[in-house]
C-alpha cells in the first residue's frame, strides 16, 4: 500500500474513527460455539448489475479489477462510482437513510460500527473464513460480536529511519523501548536535529500512541468489552515513555504534519513512525535515489509487539438489490491471487495472509516488515462511541506531551472520559 500523497489524505480521513473489535473474531455464536447462521455465497455464476461505491483512489483503479469478475461471471455487470474520502461518510448516512443504496460499500475500518448501528450492513456469511485473515484485520469487521465484511487491503505503522544517519552513527535497528531512545538520541549524534517525530496533537493522535500501549500490555477494554480498562499501570508506563521523547528534545514537541516528509529528506529528522504510503511520499519528493538512504523496521516491543491496523473492508448493504452477486463479488476480492493482483495494481498491502507467500510481496524485504507487523497489528473497539472517545483521549494526549498532565493524572481522565462517553452498545 504504498500510498501516493492523495492516498495519504485518503488515508487520514478512514483512520479518524477506526472501529474495531478486541474481543471477537467472528460471527454469533450458540452456546455450543457454533454459528448463529448457516449462510453462505451462492453457488454459480453472479448475474444482473452489482453496484459498488469505493473511495479515493480505490475508487478509480476499481474497475481494473472488477473486470476480472466480469470475465469469470460474464451475465454479471460491476458498476463501480468512485466516492472522494472527504464527503464518504455524509454520502453514505444520506444513502442508508433513504435506502438508496449500493450493493457493496467500501468501508474503513473507522466508520463499521457507525453503519452497523444505523442497520445499513448485512452480515457476512458464515463460508467466508476469518482465519483466512490477519486477526487484526478481521476483526476490523465485526461488531458487537458480528461480522458485517471482509477486510480488501490493510496498512500498519513502521519505524522509517535514515540509514546513513544510523550508519554514521553505528546504531542497529532497535529492538526494544530502551534501544529506541538509544536509537533516536544517537540520530541526532549524527546530525539530525531530531532522532524521531511522534504525533503530538490533533485528530488521532491516539492511533499513533495506542501501540505503545499495547505493547505496554494494556488493553482498552476488558474481556467481554463490558469495561474500559485505561487507567492501569501500562497506561502509566506507556503515556511516559510515549511523552519522554518530546520532553527530552529528541522529539519535536509540536510536530508540523505538512513538515515531516521534507525534514526527513534533509536530514533534519532521523526517524518517524507512519504507514506504508510514506514510502512513495518520500520518493515522489525525493526522487527515486533517495531509496537508498532510508529503511523501515517494526516498532520495537516492550512486554509484547503491537502496532497499528488500518485499511478498508468491503460490506454488503442490508438493502442491496443483488446481494447474492455482490457477496460473490467481495468474495471474489479475497482469493489470495486476487490479493496480489490488487497489489499491483493499487499498491494496497493484501489482507489476506496466504497472498504474502507470492512472490510479488514475499521477496521485497520493505514490504516483509509490514507482513510482520500485521500478524500482532491492533486497533481500537468497534463501538458506535469510539469517534468521540478518541477525540477525548487525542485531547488528553496533547496535555500530557506538553508537560500539563501527569501520566497517572491523564490514565484517570482518560479512564473517566470514556466510562462518562459509554460504548453506545446494548
Amino acid at each position: 500500500m504504498n500510498r501516493t500523497p492523495r492516498r495519504a489524505a485518503a488515508a487520514a480521513a478512514s483512520t479518524l474513527v477506526i472501529a474495531v473489535a478486541l474481543t471477537a473474531c467472528g460471527r454469533d455464536t450458540g452456546e455450543g460455539g457454533e454459528a448463529a447462521t448457516d449462510d453462505v455465497v451462492p453457488d454459480g455464476p453472479a448475474t444482473g448489475t452489482v453496484e459498488v461505491w469505493a473511495m479515493g483512489t480505490e475508487g478509480e483503479l476499481l474497475p481494473e479489477l472488477a473486470e476480472q469478475f466480469e470475465a469469470d461471471n460474464p451475465d454479471v455487470t460491476v458498476e463501480v462510482t468512485p466516492i472522494p474520502w472527504e464527503s464518504a461518510t455524509q454520502k453514505i448516512n444520506t444513502a442508508l437513510a433513504t435506502g438508496e443504496v449500493p450493493d457493496v460499500l467500501q468501508v474503513g475500518t473507522t466508520l463499521m460500527s457507525g453503519f452497523v448501528d444505523q442497520g445499513g450492513l448485512a452480515p457476512t456469511p458464515d463460508s467466508i473464513d476469518s482465519d483466512a485473515f490477519f486477526p487484526g484485520a478481521w476483526d476490523t469487521t465485526v461488531v458487537d460480536g458480528t461480522s458485517y465484511g471482509v477486510p480488501w487491503y490493510v496498512e500498519t505503522r513502521v519505524l522509517y529511519y535514515r540509514t546513513d544517519l544510523a550508519e554514521k552513527a553505528g546504531l542497529d535497528e532497535p529492538t526494544s523501548w530502551e534501544e529506541l531512545t538509544e536509537f533516536a538520541a544517537g540520530m541526532q549524534d549524527a546530525g539530525a536535529d531530531h532522532g524521531i517525530a511522534l504525533q503530538t496533537q490533533g485528530d488521532a493522535t491516539n492511533l499513533m500512541y495506542f501501540p505503545f500501549f499495547w505493547q505496554a500490555g494494556g488493553e482498552i477494554m476488558n474481556e467481554d468489552s463490558s469495561e474500559f480498562t485505561l487507567d492501569g499501570d501500562a497506561q502509566v508506563k506507556a503515556l511516559d515513555y510515549y511523552s519522554s521523547f518530546m520532553a527530552d528534545g529528541l522529539a519535536p514537541q509540536v510536530l508540523v504534519e505538512d513538515e515531516k516528509v521534507q525534514s526527513f529528506i534533509d536530514g533534519e529528522l532521523g526517524s518517524f513512525v507512519s504507514g506504508p504510503w510514506e514510502r512513495a511520499n518520500l520518493l515522489a519528493t525525493a526522487g527515486d535515489d533517495f531509496a537508498g538512504k532510508f529503511d523501515v523496521t517494526a516498532l520495537p516491543p516492550d512486554e509484547q509487539d503491537a502496532s497499528f491496523i488500518g485499511g478498508a473492508n468491503l460490506a454488503v448493504t442490508a438493502d442491496a438489490a443483488n446481494p447474492d452477486a455482490a457477496w460473490k463479488f467481495v468474495d471474489f476480492t479475497t482469493d489470495p491471487d486476487v490479493q496480489v493482483d490488487w497489489f499491483g495494481i493499487s499498491n494496497d498491502l493484501p489482507a489476506v495472509e496466504a497472498s504474502w507467500d507470492d512472490a510479488t510481496l514475499a521477496d521485497d524485504e520493505a514490504l516483509a516488515v509490514y507482513g510482520t507487523a500485521l500478524e500482532t497489528a491492533r486497533s481500537t473497539p468497534a463501538i458506535p462511541t469510539w469517534s468521540e472517545i478518541g477525540h477525548e483521549l487525542d485531547l488528553i494526549l496533547e496535555q500530557v506531551i506538553a508537560g500539563k498532565l501527569s501520566p497517572e493524572e491523564a490514565a484517570q481522565q482518560m479512564q473517566d472520559a470514556a466510562s462518562s462517553i459509554g460504548t453506545g452498545l446494548g
